[in-house]
């Protein structure tokens, strides 16, 4: 069973959304588009296995 997607920052979660949030603000499309393509690959370097972020991209494609 796959545990792409299952919930591990419980409460702090909301913490990171705001924070997520408070980073867009501010920005256009553009550099918000930016923000989250730099933010996507410091997060799968610190996922750091290749097999792994294959399937989170899979997961997050549908």
């Amino acid at each position: 069973m796959s545990e792409i997607g299952k919930d591990r920052l419980g409460a702090a979660g909301d913490d990171f959304y705001a924070a997520l949030m408070a980073a867009h603000d501010g920005l256009g499309l553009e550099e918000s588009a930016r923000l989250n393509a730099r933010l996507v690959l410091l997060l799968a370097n610190e996922v750091g296995e290749a097999s792994r972020i294959r399937q989170i991209l899979e997961a997050a494609k549908k």
